[in-house]
C-alpha cells in the first residue's frame, strides 16, 4: 500500500516536519493546548496551531475543518482526562466516603488543568453533537451519577431521578468556580489548603444514605 495513504508530510518552511497522519492530529491538539493555556481562548487560532506544530496553515483544516472542531477535540480529551481522574478518585466503602473522593478529585483536576476544564463547558464554541464529545461528557457524568444515586442510577435520566447526582455536581461545580475566580486565595498553598480542609466539609451538606 501506498505509504503516503497512511502518513502526511506538510511543508511550511524551516520548520516542517513529517507526521505519521494520527500523530500530526495528536500533535495539533497538543498545541492548541498550550495555546489555551497561555492565551485563553480568546487567543486561540487556528493558525498558531499549525505555527506551533511545525506545518502548514492549512493543515488543521484537514483534521478539524474549522476552529470549533480543534477545540472541540481539545474538549474531548479533557473530559476523557477528567473521567480517569474520577474513576481513580471513586474509592471508600460508604457512598459519602465516595461522594467525597470524586468531590476532591473533580476540584483537584479543575485547579491542575485551568484552561481545558473552562474550554470543557464553554458549549457555545464546541461541536455538541460530535459523538466522541458526547461519549467522554456521558461517561464523567455517569461516574458521579452512579455513586450519588447508588441503588437508584437505573431509574432513568428524568429530572426527579437525576436530582441527587445534579445536587452533588451542582456543589462541587460550584466550588470549582470560586476556586478558580480566587475567592479561596490565588496561591497554590490557599488553594490546596481548600480543597483539603474546606471542600470535605461543604460535601457533607449533602444528605445521602449509604
Amino acid at each position: 500500500m501506498n505509504d503516503g495513504l497512511n502518513s502526511v508530510k506538510i511543508t511550511a518552511g524551516e520548520g516542517a516536519r513529517a507526521y505519521h497522519h494520527g500523530a500530526l492530529r495528536e500533535a495539533l491538539i497538543d498545541a492548541a493546548e498550550s495555546i489555551l493555556e497561555e492565551r485563553g481562548v480568546e487567543g486561540f487560532s487556528l493558525r498558531e496551531a499549525a505555527r506551533r506544530a511545525g506545518v502548514s496553515p492549512a493543515a488543521p483544516g484537514h483534521h478539524f475543518g474549522d476552529a470549533r472542531g480543534l477545540l472541540t477535540a481539545v474538549a474531548t480529551r479533557a473530559f476523557r482526562d477528567f473521567g480517569d481522574a474520577l474513576e481513580a478518585g471513586d474509592v471508600g466503602t460508604h457512598r459519602s466516603e465516595r461522594l467525597r473522593g470524586l468531590g476532591m478529585a473533580y476540584v483537584r483536576f479543575a485547579l491542575a488543568n485551568r484552561a481545558r476544564f473552562q474550554l470543557m463547558w464553554r458549549k457555545a464554541l464546541l461541536d455538541r453533537d460530535d459523538a466522541g464529545f458526547c461519549a467522554a461528557g456521558d461517561r464523567a457524568f455517569d461516574i458521579l451519577d452512579r455513586v450519588a444515586r447508588g441503588g437508584d442510577a437505573d431509574e432513568g435520566p428524568d429530572l426527579t431521578a437525576l436530582s441527587p447526582s445534579i445536587a452533588a455536581w451542582s456543589i462541587v461545580h460550584g466550588f470549582v468556580e470560586l476556586a478558580l475566580s480566587g475567592a479561596f486565595g490565588t496561591g497554590p498553598e490557599e488553594l490546596e489548603a481548600a480543597t483539603e480542609q474546606l471542600l470535605p466539609r461543604v460535601l457533607d451538606h449533602l444528605v445521602v444514605a449509604d
